[in-house]
């Protein structure tokens, strides 16, 4: 570790350098190496990758949890910020995420700028991150991947000890803690970050929403997942805040997400994306149509696959199929393309938002699925069902006296 640290001086005195200390067992240790330096890391890439992945999950939910809070802050699953980094497309410009955990969002990001033709400096990460040992586990990530970071001098609360206080990011992806109650918001109460209104004490949902706000460059959208209860919610406040927003013209698109898809919380959650800017105008050669006064709303809960009995992810074709969406109405994907789908995708307007009572989830708005009609005449169909039906029964009646049959003969009949 102190090799490492000389040949990577921004990681001095963030490695962890207790793996001698007496109480810490030899055997298990060496034990642990071994096991991890099994796993497969050839042809079957994708393969050992999930592996690793949830093996990482797995012990940075155990470090969540003896710290007392929920692992969702920690480890965001890597179809959730994928599908975060291909709809916010950071291209270029500065990408900031006060809640980083172990990083993985900058990782993902900088995956999405070589993926597309640009290099790792391309964008300029911005971080910060209250648990000390997921700070270093931040620092550490990001180092091995050769990719700079300004994580802060220290780990730090982003409510009370703003790292980046003058920051202005043109992008922001962040997976903050689900419904923190222990926030700290009693001595924050007259903030300059509650421009819509003061969060109620007892929930930051929309203490991290104003400050996602707050650090946006005038162009910049922030993407970032938060508990489904806040679209809708309207205890201690929310609502009044919510609308504030809505009113500001601020909120872009909403993504309900299927179920399932954390491995350390059941809490069903959404997507938010908010942006400064929704006039037409041209980014890095990309042009936005004018979108003011319109939200596209995105009810995804039907995508994903089950990766076993109780884990969900999306499919990489899931995750093109919502990032597509989005860059087709917000028009710089093919513009020409977009158009509302019953049950899957909608654009509101700001008035309609307005009726529904400042509510952003999207089942209220994309509708109902469409069905095809087979244009077979009621009476007709209930016929023909019903010839179905009934042969099927005398089918299943032959099958009962075969089988009765064939246990009489060994025996076993009545």
């Amino acid at each position: 570790m102190v090799a490492i640290e000389a040949d990577n001086p921004r990681l001095k005195g963030i490695l962890p350098k207790n793996y001698a200390r007496p109480a810490l067992d030899k055997q298990r240790l060496g034990e642990l190496i071994d096991l991890i330096g099994t796993i497969g890391l050839g042809d079957a890439a994708n393969r050992s990758k999930d592996i690793l992945g949830r093996v990482y999950e797995y012990f940075l939910s155990q470090f969540a949890s003896a710290e007392g809070k929920k692992g969702g802050q920690f480890y965001t699953p890597r179809c959730v910020v994928q599908t975060l980094v291909e709809m916010l497309a950071p291209y270029k410009g500065r990408v900031f995420d006060p809640c980083c955990g172990s990083g993985g969002m900058f990782v993902q990001s900088e995956k999405f700028v070589e993926a597309h033709g640009g290099r790792i400096g391309d964008i300029s990460i911005y971080g910060q991150e209250s648990n000390p040992t997921t700070w270093r586990l931040a620092q550490m990530n990001l180092a091995i991947r050769g990719i700079e970071a300004h994580l802060g001098q220290q780990h730090g609360d982003s409510f009370r000890s703003d790292q980046h206080k003058d920051l202005k990011a043109d992008y922001v992806l962040a997976n903050p803690p689900f419904n923190d109650s222990d926030w700290g918001g009693e001595g924050l109460a007259e903030d300059v970050r509650w421009k819509f209104g003061t969060p109620p004490k007892g929930n930051a949902n929309f203490a991290w929403v104003q400050h996602f706000i707050h650090h946006l460059a005038p162009t910049g959208t922030a993407g970032f997942v938060l508990a489904n209860g806040s679209m809708s919610s309207n205890q201690s406040g929310e609502g009044q805040i919510r609308q504030a927003i809505i009113a500001a013209d601020l909120v872009d698109c909403m993504v309900a997400l299927p179920g399932q898809l954390f491995y350390s919380t059941q809490i069903p959650v959404c997507l938010w994306f908010l942006t400064r800017s929704k006039q037409a105008r041209t980014v890095n050669g990309r042009s936005f149509r004018d979108r003011r006064n319109h939200a596209l709303f995105i009810d995804a809960r039907k995508l994903g696959q089950m990766t076993d009995r109780v884990h969900r992810e999306l499919t990489d074709a899931d995750i093109q199929r919502l990032a597509d969406t989005y860059h087709n109405w917000r028009g710089d994907g093919d513009a020409q393309a977009y158009e509302d789908i019953p049950g899957f995708c909608r654009s509101a307007t700001t008035d309609e938002i307005t009726e529904h009572g400042h509510v952003l989830t999207p089942g209220r708005y994309v509708g109902a699925e469409e069905v095809e009609d087979d244009d077979e005449p009621f009476e007709d169909k209930m016929q023909r069902l019903t010839a179905e039906l009934n042969e099927q029964f005398a089918e299943s009646a032959m099958l009962e006296n075969a089988i009765r049959s064939n246990l009489e003969g060994l025996g076993y009949g009545e």
